[in-house]
């Protein structure tokens, strides 16, 4: 019963099969296509319910069914077998791929942890580097700042030596004229006859032309015997003029940039460095004129010869520049310049940042004096009449505007004659300060 139950299961699949392959090759035979062939072999075999004779069905077939039937079950149950085996493979593969990709997610969170971490200390690094380099570079500025000075510094020393040499061979040759104008001087004196007896004759001798009056203290006898003052005063002009203007300059534009880092307001900064000047020349002056009354009283009670008392205290003065007490003239000018109205500091900061260049200013402005003539600089107020004589405009003048915003620089004067031009600031609408000043105070 199993057996023909499994050939009646095999007949009824073959059976479908079979009406499925009909039924596509009449759909695609098209309308008529194939109709012979079923009106021929299956209308007759429908009409007899199925049965035909053996000769048309062998038991050879049927047997090459059942055995094809094994066949196509056996490469089934192979191909899932095998298919079985290579899913279990691909899932060992997977399961060693997932850890292995586990294994690399976790160094990957590992590198980028330390990633993260050198670059917080690298950040740090970097921050402490570029603080260093601007300590650095501040540093760098003020050594070229230093070398600039020292080198100024030297160039004036350089210059000093020349100058000496050439001063000391002048003194050399001076002293050589000065013997033989002195022989000369004695040979004339004892071939002349005395004061007594040119009065004894007649009175029309006396109208004739003397020698005598070859010793009379004028300038004849100055010309036989210069001063140091006289002999070094065109080298002293020349060397303070030029330092002049190298502190206008040189000096100047430093100290700007050193106030600009501590005040903002452009026009300010240039008044404080005016206002300096104009301080440091008032009160080198004031030295000047106590350290000259000193010498006089000093050198009254012991002077004698030909030279005048005057030039002998000019000479005493130019001897003995080094005496000038400079820092007490720096004292007094940031003193001055401390209840000065016009200028203001900022209250973490004072007025003796500009010491070292007040002290340079004092010093020229005190050598200045001991010159024959002297320079001087002129009075200078805020609201003036612009003189062209004195003044040039700054570049950010207004150069219709008539009256003087502020000074930026002084002119040099010597003998009521300009020498050098100073700077000012001209605008439209400047006028003098309503506030009046103290008479003992110069106004600058």
């Amino acid at each position: 019963m199993g057996k023909l139950c499994e050939l009646i299961e095999l007949s009824s699949k073959v059976q479908g099969q079979l009406f499925t392959a009909l039924n596509l090759t009449a759909t695609q035979g098209g309308t008529y296509g194939g109709i012979e062939t079923l009106k021929g072999r299956l209308l007759p075999w429908l009409g007899n319910t199925f049965l035909a004779s053996g000769a048309n069905v062998s038991q050879d077939t049927s047997l090459s069914l059942m055995k094809e039937s094994i066949d196509k079950d056996r490469e089934m149950s192979e191909l899932k077998s095998k298919h079985d085996e290579d899913v279990l493979r691909l899932e060992v593969e997977l399961n060693a791929t997932m850890g292995e990709l586990k294994d690399t997610h976790t160094q990957l969170n590992d590198s980028q942890a330390e990633l993260t971490k050198t670059k917080t200390e690298t950040g740090g690094d970097m921050l402490a580097s570029e603080e260093e380099i601007c300590i650095l570079r501040a540093d760098l500025r003020i050594a070229r700042d230093d070398a600039a000075r020292y080198r100024r510094q030297l160039n004036v020393i350089g210059d000093f030596e020349r100058e000496i040499d050439r001063l000391r061979s002048e003194v050399n040759i001076l002293r050589s004229e000065k013997e033989i104008e002195q022989d000369c001087l004695i040979r004339v004196r004892s071939r002349s006859p005395s004061p007594i007896r040119r009065r004894s004759p007649s009175p029309i001798r006396l109208r004739s032309p003397s020698p005598i009056r070859l010793r009379s203290p004028s300038p004849l006898r100055r010309s036989f015997s210069p001063t140091r003052a006289d002999l070094t005063n065109s080298i002293r002009h020349s060397r303070l003029v030029a330092r002049f203007n190298d502190l206008y300059a040189v000096d100047r534009l430093d100290m700007q940039d050193r106030l600009r880092r501590y005040v903002d307001d452009d026009e300010m900064v240039k008044r404080i460095i005016f206002i300096s000047v104009c301080e440091s020349f008032h009160v080198a002056k004031m030295a000047y004129r106590s350290f000259r009354l000193r010498a006089r009283k000093f050198l009254s009670p012991i002077h004698r010869g030909p030279i005048s008392l005057e030039d002998t205290v000019s000479d005493y003065i130019v001897r003995n520049l080094d005496l000038y007490d400079v820092e007490k003239s720096v004292d007094d000018v940031i003193r001055s310049m401390n209840v000065n109205p016009k200028i203001s500091f900022p209250p973490e900061c004072e007025f003796a940042l500009l010491s070292p260049f007040i002290r340079e200013v004092c010093r020229v402005a005190y050598e200045m004096q001991a010159l024959e003539p002297s320079l001087d600089i002129p009075l200078a107020t805020d609201g003036e009449l612009m003189s062209e004589v004195k003044y040039r405009r700054s570049y950010d003048s207004e150069f219709t505007a008539p009256l003087v915003a502020f000074h930026v620089w002084p002119a040099l004067m010597e003998d009521n004659s300009v020498l050098i031009k100073g700077e000012c600031t001209t605008r439209r609408g400047a006028r003098s300060r309503s506030r009046s000043l103290s008479p003992r105070r110069r106004l600058y």
